[in-house]
């Protein structure tokens, strides 16, 4: 590993001054997926900036939202009674993620940067437009079960490994950030990037900017909702397709719902058609079906992960139905 200095941020605003004279320098808080990356040089950082000691670890429920601050670790909020029991569906997610030992150390922040584990990424020895532009996305014509079925580009096929984030996609989170040009507020399903022609760009943070919390609007999916991960095993392992599902139920019929997918996009996949397909629908295992079927719409995939176009619409039938019987 390549040596680094490292700076200890006393505040946001310094963490932010202190970033901003480097030009390699990065932000480090649990440290679960950058450390990974400087062991194998896939980053190399000539500084980090420590932000443990920022004020940005609380959970407030305020008026018309819940407020979780970037360096809350996802043990943390997953745990939280609260959380439990106004946002079950991210209390779930986030348990569904990583290890515990993990979960103890990842923040939301971190959470929400993290990588992806597509190992042409992991591995220099090989092209990958997202550690290297221009040089090639070998997981095209290579090995790519792990990979993308939507809004893929001929630059990159990766997919995020978040399982928080999806949640966050179908609750209409937000993301506060604090930078350069001072704070802003940026939409949760804008956050994360689609590859296009630049996949070395994950999100729409621009330079040196800091996150410092995300804020979930009250909500009525208090009761039905679930989090199913399909794996290749049942812990420590990152989804071959997820499914974040609530819906609001009135006598049966479908007043309101969400639904988001992971492991199938570069980013959190949003199915707002298929929400759309399902408001005011009686439930059924048919209709679900059918909303799952339309979530399909414009899936491709390269080879290996050709199974996913089947395991996809039957993971969002399965969600939607394990939910409506909660």
């Amino acid at each position: 590993m390549k040596n680094f200095q490292i700076i200890r941020a006393l505040s946001s605003g310094s963490a932010v001054t202190n970033i901003s004279k480097e030009s390699s320098a990065m932000f480090i808080a649990g440290g679960t997926n950058l450390v990974d990356l400087m062991k194998k040089n896939v980053t190399a950082p000539d500084k980090l900036i420590d932000i443990n000691g920022l004020d940005l670890k609380k959970i407030e429920f305020l008026k018309g939202k819940v407020s979780i601050g970037a360096l809350a670790k996802n043990s943390q909020v997953a745990e939280d009674s609260s959380i439990k029991e106004k946002h079950p569906l991210l209390a779930l997610a986030l348990a569904a993620g990583a290890s515990q030992q993990i979960r103890h150390m990842a923040t939301v922040g971190g959470n929400m940067l993290q990588k992806t584990r597509c190992s042409y990424y992991y591995n220099n020895d090989m092209p990958c437009n997202k550690r290297n532009p221009k040089s090639g996305c070998g997981a095209i014509g290579g090995a790519n079960r792990m990979h993308a079925i939507f809004g893929a580009s001929e630059s990159c096929i990766a997919v995020h490994p978040s399982d928080m984030c999806v949640a966050l996609a179908a609750l209409d989170a937000n993301v506060l950030v604090e930078g350069p040009k001072g704070k802003r507020q940026i939409k949760f399903t804008d956050f994360h990037r689609l590859p296009g022609n630049t996949p070395e760009k994950d999100n729409t943070l621009e330079n040196k900017e800091l996150i410092t919390s995300v804020e979930i609007p009250d909500n009525n999916f208090t009761k039905n909702v679930y989090y199913l991960k399909v794996r290749d095993r049942t812990s420590y392992a990152f989804a071959l397709v997820s499914v974040a599902a609530a819906l609001d139920l009135k006598n049966n019929v479908i007043n309101d719902v969400r639904l988001a997918m992971g492991g199938v996009a570069h980013k959190p996949w949003r199915l707002t058609e298929a929400e759309e397909f399902l408001k005011g629908k009686t439930v059924s295992e048919e209709i679900f079906k059918q909303a799952a079927n339309l979530a399909m719409k414009g899936a491709r995939s390269y080879g290996d992960n050709d199974f996913k176009l089947t395991l996809a619409p039957n993971a969002i039938t399965e969600a939607l139905t394990i939910a409506a019987s909660k």
